[in-house]
């Protein structure tokens, strides 16, 4: 895997550490938690998910002296003009709260007859922190958000987001589906196929 057997995960979110480490431990990579070395978080000040993606594995790539995973995602809705994009995670204000942000966000839609979203992914691998060719791949998944909860796994905005093949919310589907189909398995399989050609 392009010599690949350590990276760091520019991230303290369980949920994508989760994902991250089931699709990537069949490749043989060892997946370290940001939090469990001790970085703290990188700042996120862009308008851009490719550019605070690239900030978040330098960030991390800097005090681990590994390579970097990061992540850069969101929910960009049709009738909010893309938001809550890059500020999704904090889309209701601080401390972070999932569930005030799908308050926020079902609130937004009421009365909206339009309820078409996507999740956008961005990865950006870094091989050191001042790797001059990060290796970036994107996904998109496209649903419609519900007003209603529905589901007990995933996180984020995931009962809310209605994945319309299965008529299942991102936190009703098995992970095993869900890789395949999420913003985050789309970009981490193309990630995998740009590693595996620049072998």
């Amino acid at each position: 895997m392009n010599g690949l057997s350590r990276l760091v995960i520019a991230s303290g979110n369980a949920g994508k550490l989760r994902e991250f480490q089931r699709l990537l431990a069949p490749l043989g990579i060892e997946v370290i938690s940001q939090v469990d070395l001790h970085i703290p978080d990188c700042d996120e000040p862009h308008a851009t998910f490719v550019e605070n993606a690239l900030a978040k594995a330098r960030h991390a790539s800097c005090h681990a002296r590994l390579p970097a995973l990061a992540d850069d995602s969101g929910v960009c809705v049709d009738a909010l003009n893309g938001a809550p994009g890059v500020h999704s995670a904090r889309y209701a204000g601080e401390p972070k709260s999932d569930a005030r942000n799908n308050a926020k966000l079902v609130a937004a839609l009421a009365g909206v007859a339009d309820r078409r979203a996507h999740f956008y992914c961005m990865l950006a691998l870094t091989r050191h922190a001042d790797d001059p060719e990060p290796i970036l791949a994107e996904g998109r998944w496209h649903g419609v958000i519900v007003d209603t909860p529905r589901g007990a796994s995933g996180f984020g905005y995931d009962p809310h987001f209605l994945n319309l093949p299965t008529g299942l919310t991102g936190a009703e589907l098995p992970l095993e589906q869900k890789n395949l189909v999420s913003h985050r398995g789309q970009a981490l399989r193309a990630l995998i196929a740009r590693l595996e050609a620049s072998r």
